[in-house]
């Protein structure tokens, strides 16, 4: 599997507000994005288990392919995902080991669209949503990220070397 890149990064403080891009941000181990929702015990859906909480990704190619299906105009942050990549298949790394920059992620689950969504945006996504709504990641190891950092597969070797769990205390993906 290829790298590919971030290319934006979103979060909003408070659940259902408007979300803002910021260049740089902080992810937070065992948390998510500093000042995200999530991070900050909030969200929708801050109930869900604490691996598929943390952190969202999406593919800046599907956010363009389910605008142009829905006859929308969508940014990447009206899918309300944090983090928004290019050149990576993002489904691939559920149950896998990821970095984006020095930060260790695990993918935790694929991020299915809601009605929730509909609701803020306005704009009937679900069906088009469905395979591209990204995945939900949990963050092991923090670090300060920026936009255009290199966002790649960890190997199992590479992911424990830098202190993650392994074995039995390997986190499990749920498959949705």
């Amino acid at each position: 599997m290829t790298a590919g890149s971030l290319l934006e990064i979103w979060l909003t403080p408070v659940a259902a507000a408007p979300m803002r891009r910021a260049p740089t941000a902080r992810l937070l181990t065992g948390r998510g994005l500093d000042g995200d929702r999530y991070a900050l015990g909030g969200g929708t859906w801050a109930q869900y288990p604490d691996l598929e909480k943390q952190l969202t990704l999406i593919d800046a190619a599907d956010v363009a392919a389910v605008a142009a299906e829905v006859g929308v105009p969508l940014a990447p942050g009206d899918t309300r995902r944090n983090l928004v990549t290019t050149g990576i298949d993002l489904p691939s790394l559920v149950g896998r080991w990821f970095a984006v920059g020095d930060a260790l992620l695990f993918g935790a689950k694929r991020c299915p669209p809601c009605t929730h969504l509909e609701r803020l945006t306005g704009a009937r996504l679900v069906k088009a949503m469905v395979h591209r709504g990204g995945v939900n990641a949990a963050v092991f190891a923090g670090a300060q990220i920026a936009e255009g950092a290199v966002v790649r597969p960890v190997s199992e070797e590479e992911a424990a070397r830098r202190g993650a769990p392994t074995g039995t205390d390997r986190p499990v993906p749920r498959v949705i």
